[in-house]
C-alpha cells in the first residue's frame, strides 16, 4: 500500500528536490504541500518539475485537513515544534528534517507520540555521510577523553548550532562526558570565546559565505589528534535519499528516534 505524505516547506531548498523524488516512487503519494510564500497555487506552478495539482496550503493545520499517513518537515526553526504537535495530535507519523530543536522539546515530541501512538524520525542531517561521522565519533570518544566540535554553514543559516552539531554533540555525550584539560572556568578571557557547552562538549559554530553546511569532530590525544569531517555541496540530493528512507520506517515503531541510523542495519 502506499504511503501518502504531506511535505511542509514543499518549495524550499531540499522540498522542491523532495517533491521530485516523491513523484518517481510507485510507493508514496504526495496529497499535501505547505509553503507560506506559494499558498493556494498548485505545485505545478511553483516547481515546474513536477505535474502534481496538489494545491499548496498555509499551515499544516490546513494541509492536514486531507488525512496523510506521513508529514515530512523541512521548514524553520520557528514553526517546526508547532508543526510537529499538530500533525501528531492528528495521529499522523512524522519525519523531522528541519533543525533548531532543542532536547527539551525532543523530550516532548516524545510524550506526545507516545500518547498519541505514532512514529517521529528526527535527523539533524539525512545525508549518509554525516550518519557515518555520527558512528565514527562515538567510537572514537570511548577510546579518547576530550573533544570539540566545529559547525560550518552559510550566513543565511540562522541557526546555532546546527542540527547536525547537536545531534552529534547528543549523541558523544551518551558515551561519556570529556574530560577537558582547561575547564572553561578557568578561561582567561572571554569565555564565550570556547564556543557553548552542549552535553559537556565545546561547540563552535561559523556562519560565512562560501560554506553550505560542514561538521567537524576533532578528538585530541597527547601528540596525537583525530578528525572526522562530514562536509555537503550546494545540492540538496545527499539528504533526499535519506529522508525517503525515513518515510518508509516511521511508522514502524511509537515515539521519538534520532538519528536516520536508528532505522538503518549499521
Amino acid at each position: 500500500m502506499a504511503i501518502d505524505v504531506c511535505l511542509a516547506g514543499a518549495t524550499g531548498w531540499v522540498g522542491r528536490s523532495l517533491v521530485k523524488a516523491i513523484d518517481a516512487e510507485q510507493d508514496l503519494n504526495l496529497v499535501g504541500a505547505i509553503s507560506r510564500t506559494h499558498a493556494g497555487k498548485k505545485l505545478a506552478d511553483v516547481i515546474i518539475e513536477t505535474s502534481s495539482d496538489v494545491i499548496i496550503s498555509s499551515s499544516v493545520k490546513e494541509a492536514l485537513i486531507k488525512k496523510c499517513d506521513v508529514l515530512v518537515d523541512y521548514t524553520k526553526p520557528n514553526v517546526v515544534k508547532s508543526n510537529v504537535l499538530e500533525a501528531i495530535e492528528n495521529g499522523i507519523h512524522v519525519v523531522i528534517g528541519t533543525s533548531g530543536l532543542t532536547d527539551e522539546d525532543f523530550v516532548e515530541i516524545n510524550e506526545q507520540a507516545i500518547k498519541h501512538q505514532v512514529g517521529v524520525l528526527a535527523a539533524g542531517n539525512f545525508a549518509i555521510t554525516a550518519v557515518l561521522l555520527q558512528r565514527f565519533a562515538e567510537l572514537a570518544a570511548k577510546y579518547t577523553s576530550i573533544w570539540e566540535i566545529i559547525d560550518y554553514a552559510s550566513e543565511k543559516k540562522v541557526d546555532a548550532p546546527s542540527g547536525t552539531a547537536r545531534e552529534l554533540a547528543s549523541r558523544l555525550g551518551r558515551v561519556k562526558q570529556p574530560i577537558p584539560y582547561n575547564p572553561i572556568e578557568k578561561t582567561q578571557g572571554a569565555k564565550e570565546s570556547r564556543g557553548a557547552t552542549l552535553n559537556g562538549t565545546q561547540v563552535h559554530s561559523l556562519r560565512l559565505p562560501g560554506y553550505t553546511l560542514a561538521v567537524e569532530a576533532i578528538f585530541g590525544l597527547g601528540e596525537e589528534k583525530l578528525i572526522i569531517r562530514h562536509e555537503a555541496g550546494s545540492s540538496a540530493e545527499p539528504y533526499v535519499k535519506g529522508t525517503l528512507l525515513a518515510i518508509g520506517q516511521v511508522s514502524s515503531f511509537v515515539g521519538l528516534k534520532r538519528g536516520l541510523d536508528s532505522v538503518m542495519e549499521l
